[in-house]
Parts: structure tokens; C-alpha cells; sequence
């Protein structure tokens, strides 16, 4: 079982849907960087002095063209790239076309099964004989998985010659994966021990990477570096921020396109992702009810004037259901008894990440085939897989900033022993990213103490404050969010004083009673 790639003329390998699409895929990757300014900086202020000179980088990304100018960034500042989808529905055929022929190694297709998926992320692993990656941009821990796993095995079958057994685990894709170990092992048995040696780290800005991350750290298994993106200064008030907000929101117009006002629509999670869901349905006409477990985001429903009920109370009424809590991990939101209580004509759908949020398998065990009729409205959304559009350019800027600046920081303190076996937060100097919304095109020093970081990687960040006028829009949409806050805590506030006066008049009344 192996992947059968091609190569260009320049003896890069590929394996993509059709390279005829190159051109398609450049025009578009050139949209997009219109629409990602700090990118574009970084290229032309550090691309003469090659600060990846020698960089050997694995991408997991959505392969989209958003992705494609990420990937040509790392390219530009002198990384060579092998990169894969992390979604077996999600490839731009054209993105990954363009990226093929201009600037990396790419495998990865829209339609992939879960085999060819995985071997293409062995196959953006794989740098030759004795090599391996040296940084890794992983997007939900695949690779990151892949090569733990890949080590296990290998201790395991130095000490006792034995191969990973697919049957040893029901997952159907997990199975895959110790497949493709097993295979592996026979004519490389140290390969993936060697990968993680030379590593010098990981970052990954999904929740459940780094879940997983966080997971390997607290038992002592993680075998590198790993830098936490989604927790950073710049992706709480920037990427993540601009990514889980204002990214989801920008990809729910096929609701409007689906749908008619009129309807109750139940959000699974009120986090980030959540409030972008219930934002975008509310202004559909769409009355939202919000099913939650967390109490700090229970109460922040509450203030964002959002019902909260418990799921089985609402199932039988509700016209829509949102799945927005994959990205953390939680599978079997909707089971099939969820299912035999909705109304006729009910839509459920996913904006998270897996396919095992809606019980797909359950559903299949109680009605065979036969007798289920399927009427495919979208194909590859028909089975609990993702519906919403991608998150727009300007958007997806940020967070690819973001990831440059972590890759920069890894790659100038490789061999000083800065960066242990542990799960690190990224330094705070990625916050000024944040700052293009705002429309500055430059600022005075930033004072040392809240920044701790050298004058070196201080510059790399100066440069992202360019190009107001991409980033304008943002900057009405924060302003927006911040009078949006600053109102509901002058709603608040008059609510306790009425509370006050309500038990001032309670406890006069008490008084008069007890003269009686």
C-alpha cells in the first residue's frame, strides 16, 4: 500500500486531481493575496535575507488558496515545503494545482477515502532517506498523531519484532494508520525515531491538536516542542478572534440559501464558533436556542439575549440544529433517538470538523439499507460532514501570520534549548497582527515589559501593520462588537440598580408588615 505521486520538471513531487487547473489556481491565489497584506510583507521585507534558509517544513492545512499563499510565504523566505489536506472534502483541486506547480510538493484532493488520505500525510512526512521535517504546521494533530504513533511501534517491534495489530482497535481509521506503520517497519524500522529526533517543533491552533498536545505533555509522551497557537495573545484578540468569529459567521450564507426565516434554530456550544452561529441565524429571522454544559458561556447567552435549554427539551420543535462543538473533540451530539423525535423536514448540520458528531453509524444499525431514502441535496455533506463555505482571505491572513511568526521563533532558537518537550503559549510579540484591523500603519516601541521577546523577532512583527485599507472592514466589525459589549455592560449596570431599589422597597415593606 503506497501513494503513487508524480513529479514537475523541476523534480518536485505531486499527486493532485488535475495540474491542468494550475492557472485557474494562480489567478486565485493571487485574488487572495490582495486580501492578506501581512503575508505579503513578510515576503518582501525578509524574502532577500532567506530566514528559512535550510527549513525542511510539513504543511496540514485546508488546501485552499488561502493556504496557498501561506505555503508560498514559507517558500519565499527560503523553507522547502511538502504538504498535505487535512480534510479528505476540503482541497481546492485548483489551490493545490497552483501550489503543485509553482512552489511545494502537494498531496492532497477533494474525495480522498480515509486510505489515501493517510498516505498522502505519510507521503508529506517523507523527505528521503535519513530526513524528515523540521518544522511541522499541523491542523487537528494528524501528523503530529502519525509520528507518535510511528515511534511507539517501533519500540514496540525492536524489543519484541512484533507488528502493530489493525485489529486491535474498532476505528476504522485508525486501523488505516497502523497499517501503513506495519508496512513501514519492514523496510525502515527507525524511520519516524529519526523524524522525531531532528524535529524542532510543531504548532497546531486547533482545539483538538492541542488537546492532544496537552494530553502527551501531562503523561510524557510528547516527543518535541509544540507551540500553542489557539492560546497566543494574537490568536485570543486576533486569529482566533477573527478565525472562530468572524470566520464562521462568513461562511453560513448556505443556511440562507437553504432555509426561510420563521424557524428555531438549536446551536450545539456557545464558544467562539457558537456566538458566530447564533449571530448569522439571528440575523437570518432565525429564533436561536442554545444547548450548553459550560456556566461561564451559559451566562454569556444569557447577556447576548440567547435562550438556553436543555436539548431534549427542544428537539420535537426545532426546524434547525447546528453542531458548532467538534473542534474540541466531542462526538455523539445528535444520537438516533435525537433523530425519531424531529419534526419532518428538519435540518441537521455540522460547522465543526469529524463526521461522528450525528450517530451516522447508529442510524445505519437501526434502518438498513432499504429503508432510509437518501435524496442527495450537496454531495459529501449528506453523511455528518462540514457544510459551511471557507473562511474569507482577510480573515485566514491573521492566522497565517500568526503561524509564521510561531515557525520564525522555532526555527531561530533551534539547538539553544529555549523550547523543551513541553506545550508552549506563543510569545505575546504576536499580538501587533491584531493591530492591522485598526488601521495603523505604524507605532512607537512596545514596551519591553509586556513583550519579553529579542529586537530580532520584534522587526519580523513591525512589518505586519501595513495596508489599512485591506483590513478597514474588520475594524467596523470590532468597533461594532466593542459598543455591542460596552452597551450590554450599561444594560447591566441599570439592572442592578433596579435590583437595588426592588430590595430597598422589599425590605421597607417587611418592616410595615412586621408592624402588624
Amino acid at each position: 500500500m503506497s501513494l503513487s505521486v508524480e513529479k514537475t520538471s523541476s523534480g518536485r513531487e505531486f499527486k493532485v486531481k488535475d495540474m491542468s487547473q494550475a492557472d485557474f489556481g494562480r489567478r486565485e491565489i493571487e485574488r487572495a493575496e490582495v486580501e492578506m497584506p501581512a503575508l505579503m510583507a513578510f515576503r518582501a521585507k525578509y524574502g532577500p535575507s532567506q530566514p528559512f534558509k535550510g527549513a525542511k517544513i510539513t504543511v496540514s492545512l485546508h488546501m485552499t488558496t488561502e493556504a496557498a499563499v501561506h505555503i508560498a510565504t514559507l517558500t519565499a523566505l527560503g523553507a522547502e515545503v511538502r504538504s498535505c489536506s487535512n480534510n479528505i472534502f476540503s482541497t481546492q483541486d485548483h489551490a493545490a494545482a497552483a501550489v503543485a506547480r509553482d512552489s511545494a510538493a502537494v498531496f492532497g484532493w477533494e474525495g480522498e477515502n480515509f486510505q489515501e488520505y493517510w498516505l498522502c500525510v505519510e507521503r508529506a512526512l517523507d523527505w528521503g532517506p535519513g530526513g524528515g521535517p523540521d518544522l511541522i504546521v499541523d491542523d487537528r494533530g494528524d501528523l503530529t498523531l502519525l509520528i507518535h504513533e510511528g515511534v511507539k511501534a517501533e519500540e514496540v517491534y525492536e524489543k519484541t519484532g512484533r507488528l502493530p495489530d489493525p485489529a486491535s482497535t474498532d476505528d476504522a481509521e485508525f486501523q488505516i494508520v497502523l497499517t501503513i506503520i506495519g508496512n513501514g517497519l519492514k523496510s525502515d524500522p527507525k524511520k519516524y525515531t529519526r523524524m522525531s529526533e531532528r524535529l524542532v517543533g510543531v504548532f497546531d491552533e486547533t482545539t483538538t491538536g492541542i488537546k492532544k498536545l496537552n494530553e502527551m505533555q501531562a503523561n510524557g509522551s510528547l516527543l518535541f516542542p509544540a507551540i500553542h497557537v489557539n492560546g497566543s495573545l494574537s490568536l485570543s484578540s486576533n486569529s482566533k478572534f477573527d478565525d472562530n468569529l468572524y470566520g464562521s459567521s462568513s461562511s453560513y450564507p448556505f443556511l440562507n440559501r437553504a432555509t426561510d426565516d420563521d424557524k428555531i434554530a438549536v446551536v450545539y456550544g456557545y464558544g467562539d464558533v457558537g456566538k458566530a452561529c447564533a449571530t448569522a441565524l439571528k440575523q437570518a429571522g432565525v429564533r436561536v436556542i442554545v444547548t450548553e454544559t459550560d456556566p461561564i458561556c451559559v451566562r454569556q447567552a444569557h447577556m447576548d439575549g440567547v435562550q438556553v435549554l436543555p436539548l431534549e427539551d427542544v428537539v420535537s420543535e426545532a426546524d434547525i440544529f447546528v453542531i458548532t462543538t467538534t473542534g474540541s473533540g466531542n462526538k455523539d451530539i445528535i444520537m438516533v433517538d435525537h433523530l425519531k423525535k424531529m419534526k419532518k423536514n428538519a435540518i441537521v448540520c455540522n460547522i465543526g470538523y469529524f463526521d461522528n458528531e450525528t450517530d451516522m453509524s447508529g442510524l445505519d444499525e437501526n434502518y438498513p439499507a432499504g429503508h432510509v431514502k437518501c435524496i442527495t441535496i450537496k454531495p459529501q455533506t449528506d453523511d455528518g460532514w462540514v457544510v459551511p463555505n471557507f473562511h474569507p482571505s482577510s480573515v485566514m491572513s491573521c492566522s497565517f501570520t500568526t503561524q509564521v511568526i510561531a515557525l520564525l521563533e522555532l526555527w531561530k532558537e533551534k539547538g539553544t534549548g529555549k523550547y523543551e518537550k513541553k506545550v508552549y503559549v506563543l510569545p505575546e510579540v504576536a499580538a501587533p497582527p491584531y493591530f492591522c484591523m485598526l488601521g495603523l500603519t505604524e507605532y512607537s516601541e512596545l514596551p519591553k515589559s509586556t513583550m519579553e521577546v529579542s529586537d530580532s523577532t520584534e522587526s519580523v512583527v513591525m512589518m505586519t501593520v501595513i495596508n489599512e485599507a485591506a483590513e478597514k472592514n474588520k475594524a467596523k466589525k470590532f468597533a461594532a462588537m466593542i459598543a455591542k459589549r460596552n452597551k450590554l455592560k450599561r444594560n447591566l449596570k441599570k439592572e442592578k440598580k433596579k435590583l437595588f431599589k426592588l430590595k430597598a422597597v422589599e425590605a421597607i415593606l417587611m418592616e410595615q408588615v412586621g408592624d402588624f
